[in-house]
């Protein structure tokens, strides 16, 4: 009954809620210089999200559903207003680029149609420096610039003025370090606050058991497995659908939390299990990875410290749990009646919802 009332509850809680497991990386700027004569901007972004931010500015009623050839319709419709929250200028004058607006995709209960805004024109006669401004996202995002070969990669806030940027980019020299602690933030901020299943997923291993060797054991087996398929999935050596990741994800989620409330002990298939559900995290972390645009002449660098932040944020939810409920109630003689249970039902129930939604809920 008392865990019948807890499902409800957080049904009732989830279904008026949006739970996105990956939230960074939804816009990427490409800006591309050719021989000096012309540019092309391409900006990718979610089509749902920027219309819903159209026609809210614009006064209208907001349209929610909407197929790509919608979502297209309703961005030409508003280029006027488009067009008064970007900026682009060479040597300081701000120029006026023709743009052509694209959407495609569908929306699922992990993605959402994509939008890709493609600006163009001619280079100013003797143009050397320009600068960029975009601010229909609130989050970061890349903004990548190639000219004759070279490419420079520059995070930016939504709404924050680049610095001027040479248009002669061969002789830039990467900043590595720069880059590396760049991809180590975004890597944590992917688990923490952004990775919620992915956290759901860290404290399931760490209800089972207090004893710090049992948790680091599964955590070192979930660290190699993503590790891999991260890596592999980035260098396209594997490649598997989203529509087939995202909701295994949540039915590891799901076992786990299950297995708590059943298991008060670490058996040995317990870690092989963990192993295999993190070759399944593995890929879901290359896809938001892949969508923040890595900067080719940097790459492993970016690869390796985004999966240093990953680990960090992990680490960070052990730590977190371990403070708030291991510390001072892991003892205890009620710990796993009013703790491990009651919370393994929380998770499971949450990831019992998240697998219908992504395999199911498909407008």
């Amino acid at each position: 009954m008392k865990l019948a009332i807890c499902c409800a509850i957080v049904l009732m809680i989830l279904s008026s809620a949006v739970c996105d497991a990956h939230e960074i990386g939804t816009t990427r700027v490409t800006a591309v210089f050719q021989q000096s004569t012309s540019y092309e901007i391409e900006i990718v972004t979610d089509a749902a999200a920027l219309v819903e931010k159209l026609e809210t500015l614009s006064g209208e009623s907001i349209q929610s559903g909407l197929d790509a050839a919608a979502l297209q319709k309703q961005l030409q419709a508003h280029d006027s207003l488009f067009r008064r929250r970007f900026a682009l200028t060479f040597d300081g004058t701000a120029v006026q680029p023709e743009i052509h607006y694209a959407v495609a995709g569908i929306a699922t209960a992990t993605s959402s149609p994509v939008a890709t805004i493609t600006m163009a024109g001619g280079l100013p006669a003797g143009a050397k420096q320009f600068a960029w401004t975009y601010a229909w996202t609130f989050a970061t995002y890349s903004l990548t610039v190639r000219e004759t070969g070279a490419e420079r990669t520059e995070w930016l806030e939504g709404g924050q003025v680049s610095a001027p940027m040479s248009l002669a980019l061969s002789a830039h020299t990467p900043d590595r370090i720069a880059t590396g602690f760049r991809y180590l933030a975004l890597g944590f901020t992917h688990i923490v606050p952004n990775g919620l299943d992915h956290m759901l997923f860290v404290l399931g291993i760490f209800l089972l058991s207090r004893r710090l060797r049992e948790v680091l054991t599964q955590v070192s087996a979930f660290t190699i497995a993503h590790s891999i398929t991260l890596a592999l999935s980035v260098y396209g050596i594997v490649s598997v659908s989203p529509k087939v990741v995202e909701p295994l994800i949540a039915v590891s989620i799901a076992y786990v939390a299950i297995e708590n409330i059943f298991m008060s002990e670490l058996r040995p298939w317990r870690v092989a299990l963990v192993f295999a559900f993190g070759l399944l995290h593995g890929m879901g972390f290359a896809g938001a990875l892949k969508d923040l645009g890595l900067p080719r002449s940097e790459f492993v660098i970016a690869l390796a410290t985004f999966n240093v932040g990953v680990e960090a944020g992990q680490l960070a939810v052990i730590a977190a749990a371990f403070l708030l409920v291991g510390w001072y109630c892991g003892r205890r003689h009620w710990y796993r009646r009013l703790v491990v249970v009651p919370a393994s039902v929380l998770i499971a129930c949450m990831a019992a919802y998240w697998t219908v939604q992504r395999l199911y809920f498909v407008s």
